[in-house]
């Protein structure tokens, strides 16, 4: 059984991938949409996926998807009728939360299985385009509402045994996440924490690690993300790749900012 890497990735806006995009450029979404059409093709096929959405929060304590066939959560406004019957229909794991669970607990982390949520567009819409056939087994897990980069570092770090198992680790957010300056030119700052994160992720698991629990501190850092949660499913991924390091797999100017994905190997 072949490991899997660990991946962030960019999951748009909204059902951008599913629609005709009128906030910018018509074509603003088609080289992300065709570099997820063509991700499944470069890595080995995975007994299950298990993805960190930046659309999931929760206080207290991790929480984990247990339904058996997930539905679907349009956590997203405004945007076309037909967008709301897009349909996912793969199934979840429940044994594979128990077993995230447990993996959790060993390392002193509270997680609970939640047997009724759903998938959130952050794992469905990039899911539609990477595994078109929904037939892999999907399981979401919650960030915690702390957004403490080190504990989403230690919840990859319990998650790593997984990848030996065949299990895709996919962090769904965005490297870049401003809405207050979305579709305006930021290339400037966007580029410099772009490649600030680039140079961190190729850095040793030591370094990389304690540059990214530090992460507010580097250039354009706060401009980028005024609140963390679509950057934090990286800390979750680059946990879990332990000593492997990060290489930049795409990367695109995209209304106004650059916006990159990640692969630990």
């Amino acid at each position: 059984m072949s490991v899997q890497p660990a991946l962030y990735i960019p999951h748009g806006g909204g059902p951008c991938f599913f629609m005709d995009w009128t906030w910018g450029p018509a074509d603003s979404w088609d080289k992300l949409a065709d570099w997820l059409k063509n991700l499944r093709h470069t890595l080995p096929v995975p007994q299950a996926i298990v993805v960190v959405s930046a659309h999931w929060e929760n206080s207290a304590e991790v929480l984990i998807t247990g339904h058996a066939q997930p539905p679907l959560l349009y956590d997203y406004y405004g945007f076309p009728e037909h967008t709301y019957q897009l349909s996912y229909p793969a199934p979840g794991a429940p044994d594979l939360a128990g077993k995230i669970q447990t993996h959790l607990a060993a390392q002193a982390i509270p997680a609970r299985i939640d047997a009724e949520r759903g998938y959130d567009h952050g794992v469905f819409i990039p899911l539609k385009l990477i595994y078109p056939e929904a037939q892999i087994p999907v399981v979401q897990i919650s960030l915690l509402a702390s957004l403490d980069p080190a504990r989403h570092l230690e919840i990859g770090k319990a998650l790593a045994p997984l990848r030996e198992e065949g299990v895709l680790l996919l962090g769904s957010g965005m490297s870049f996440h401003n809405l207050r300056v979305f579709g305006q030119n930021v290339m400037e700052q966007s580029q410099a924490f772009d490649a600030w994160l680039t140079q961190t992720l190729q850095a040793s698991a030591e370094e990389r690690n304690l540059a990214l629990a530090d992460w507010a501190k580097a250039p354009s850092g706060r401009f980028c993300h005024p609140r963390e949660e679509h950057l934090l499913p990286l800390m979750v991924v680059a946990g879990a790749a332990e000593s492997a390091k990060g290489e930049k797999v795409f990367t695109d100017a995209i209304m106004g900012s650059q916006i990159s994905a990640f692969q630990f190997n």
